[in-house]
């Protein structure tokens, strides 16, 4: 008989609707609560700051929920569990009480791991055989904390073609910031210190997108090669912010410090988005440390192959979540309640997301628990929900699957725009088809033309100055000698690789960045810059620096003169594309005709696509494997625009239609240099205008 016909994996009781799982502070002590179904007993450590213990049993409740009160404890309190049960891999109980573990509701939690310490609950002479050493001393451990008001809310909700998400790092945005406090440099409220607000408002952002911020580690073979996390996608708590980015200590002033930027974020008008990681935890498999999950229950947590012995990884980083099992599910959509309704978060965009909706026995549903469950959740509902459509497992890509009430990060945004500008598309039909905000993904479920978030970068990958000054990637500094990070960046460095001080490659470079920036702010759909992109950060050919944690990922506030109009350009974009609707519809366009509010038809069409020389695309264009030009007229009852996107390597002559689409032009914006182009002067329709090499130029039409 097969291993996994003799032991198949358990589906564990759920806990009760109404079990307070976690520490909750009462007046006259603490009550602690942990689902832990298969354990024989529980125990509930509590230390003092020099980790000296004093241990309570608790009592077994009904769903597998063993809970005990603890009178006189109050906020502060350091505590962890043991739990204990049966040592049997075969059957993936890894029990092992000497191991002190984090509890997965904590609020807070003190710091990092040791390393070096007895982490592992098994041997170093074999991975299933238990080390019985006590972890204590080696361990993070978790905080009581007392309840407290939510921050304030946005006064006005973003609209959601307005949206505009800067993803940006918590630690490094502002770690050189000149004008922040040292003290509070790299934490949350540097980041919504007032000088960095301006910042924010100034280049027209609507979105503070955080990468994770949930208390995460490092792996061991970063530390080992002497680096950190520094990313985050590696969580060890779904409640707690992470200890190191407060100011003023880790036994819980780090939640009144999230709630204080959230607040001041929402006063000046900026939503708050988290990046969650809920597909894997920090544990790795079961070769790495046991921290919380694996100890309480490893079969419990985590997705286990046939014979329940090893991890079943559709992540990619050792482990995957289980929200097949009731009470894993209910971990997670407590914490995004928790992020929601406590801490005043907005959105949430999900680290891996199809692993979320994987059943138990692997296969992707789309009518998974989590997503009927969140859609019917009056607090979550509410919510921008994105989810970053794939993981690495069977089946994993699920880019425009998610259905209504679902963005998704389109990642062929990415590699259609990356290969126009560098010139490797066969014409323009699927440019067309990613500037409509990729109707051929996201139109047929009835989605807003919202549903699709473009980017042409972000922290994972080349920065945009990166994009345009390197062919391959230079990870050296990771110390895996280059072998990480991608090898399909879609790159082109404008003919010298890396720095150098020709001033023709620096300056079209500069142009690509600004192609590259127009393109993603001039598309349908919800756009999202990369943090620093507008300032022309460069990590030295880094496309993977999740470990550097130093000038290679920190933005510079002191950038480099040629860069520096970046800044002004990001801002006079977003400026545009905010006042002026036809540039960001909230629905996908077509041809139709525009209808003025009685219903008049008003001759012109919503969308049309434009050949350059005669009108409208023909058939013979749209086939034309060497064209680079391309035309979008998009117009409403009170405005309509042409905005000509050419990636030629020499001059292009267009002459500019008439009836219909309009009986004069203005330049209102461009991406050439200065004098290119005459903004002033009013052109009329059957009049021809040279668009230099490589440009964007937005005309208004009258």
């Amino acid at each position: 008989m097969s291993p996994s016909a003799s032991h198949p994996k358990p589906v564990l009781p759920a806990p009760p609707a109404d079990a307070q799982l976690g520490a909750t502070v009462y007046h006259d002590g603490t009550g602690f609560a942990l689902w832990a179904p298969r354990a024989t007993r529980v125990e509930l450590s509590l230390l003092t700051s020099d980790r000296q213990q004093s241990n309570l049993d608790l009592h077994l409740g009904d769903g597998g929920v063993w809970s005990v009160f603890a009178p006189g404890v109050g906020p502060g309190q350091l505590y962890g569990y043991r739990v204990h049960g049966q040592w049997s891999p075969e059957t993936g109980q890894r029990f092992n009480p000497a191991r002190l573990l984090l509890d997965p509701y904590a609020r807070a939690i003190t710091s990092g791991v040791d390393y070096a310490g007895p982490i592992r609950d098994h041997t170093t002479e074999s991975d299933y055989l238990p080390d019985t050493t006590d972890s204590s001393m080696a361990v993070p451990l978790s905080v009581v904390v007392a309840p407290s008001a939510p921050p304030a809310p946005l006064a006005q909700p973003i609209d959601p073609s307005r949206r505009v998400i800067l993803e940006t790092h918590v630690r490094g945005y502002t770690w050189n910031h000149p004008l922040v406090p040292e003290h509070l440099r790299g934490t949350f409220l540097g980041l919504s210190y007032p000088a960095v607000i301006e910042h924010f408002l100034k280049i027209g952002v609507t979105t503070i997108e955080l990468l994770p911020v949930h208390h995460f580690v490092s792996e061991p073979f970063i530390v080992r090669a002497g680096l950190s996390n520094y990313w985050g996608y590696n969580t060890l708590g779904f409640f707690a912010p992470h200890a190191h980015y407060a100011s003023s200590g880790t036994t819980g002033p780090q939640v009144d410090e999230f709630k204080r930027m959230v607040s001041q974020l929402h006063q000046a008008g900026l939503e708050v988005f988290l990046d969650v990681v809920y597909n894997h935890t920090g544990e790795g498999n079961h070769e790495g440390p046991t921290l919380a999950f694996r100890g309480i229950d490893h079969a419990g947590y985590y997705r286990l192959t046939e014979d329940l012995r090893n991890d079943y990884d559709v992540t990619g980083c050792g482990n995957s979540v289980d929200t097949s099992q009731p009470g894993v599910l209910r971990l997670v959509l407590d914490s995004l309640r928790y992020w929601r309704t406590e801490m005043g978060v907005d959105g949430f965009r999900f680290d891996l997301a199809t692993d979320l909706i994987r059943s138990s026995e692997h296969h992707v549903d789309h009518n998974h628990a989590f997503k009927t469950e969140i859609a019917a959740d009056p607090a979550l509902s509410t919510a921008t929900m994105i989810a970053e459509p794939w993981d690495v497992g069977p089946y994993g890509y699920q880019l425009g699957n998610w259905g209504p009430g679902w963005h998704e990060w389109n990642g062929q945004f990415r590699d259609y725009v990356r290969d126009f500008w560098r010139g490797a598309t066969p014409g323009v039909q699927d440019l067309a088809t990613r500037l409509s905000g990729s109707p051929d993904l996201f139109q047929d479920d009835a989605r807003p033309a919202a549903a699709s978030i473009n980017f042409v970068t972000a922290h994972d990958g080349f920065t945009l100055r990166d994009l345009v000054s390197y062919n391959v990637k230079h990870n050296e500094a990771n110390r895996e000698s280059n072998r990480d990070g991608s090898n399909d960046n879609r790159s082109w460095n404008c003919g010298a690789e890396g720095e150098t001080d020709d001033p023709e490659i620096i300056e079209l470079r500069r142009r690509q960045a600004r192609n590259l920036l127009a393109t993603l702010l001039l598309s349908h759909g919800t756009p999202m810059l990369t943090a620093g992109d507008e300032m022309g950060r460069t990590q030295g050919g880094n496309n993977n620096a999740y470990c550097q944690d130093s000038p290679i990922s920190w933005v510079s506030w002191d950038p480099e003169a040629i860069w520096e109009d970046l800044v002004g350009f990001t801002a006079q974009l977003t400026d545009l594309r905010d006042g002026h609707p036809a540039l960001r519809p909230a629905v996908y366009l077509t041809a139709d005709e525009v209808k003025d509010a009685s219903g008049k038809g008003l001759g012109r069409p919503q969308l049309a696509w434009l050949n350059g020389y005669d009108g409208p695309m023909k058939d013979a264009d749209w086939h034309d494997g060497g064209r680079r030009l391309l035309g979008m007229y998009v117009a409403t009852a009170d405005e309509a625009f042409i905005v000509w996107f050419y990636a030629g390597a020499n001059p292009a002559t267009v002459t500019l239609p008439g009836a219909p689409y309009g009986k004069a032009y203005q330049v209102v914006l461009h991406t050439g240099d200065a004098g290119e182009f005459d903004e002033g002067v009013t052109l009329k329709a059957g009049a021809t205008m040279e668009v230099p090499a490589r440009t964007v130029v937005v005309l208004r039409a009258a």
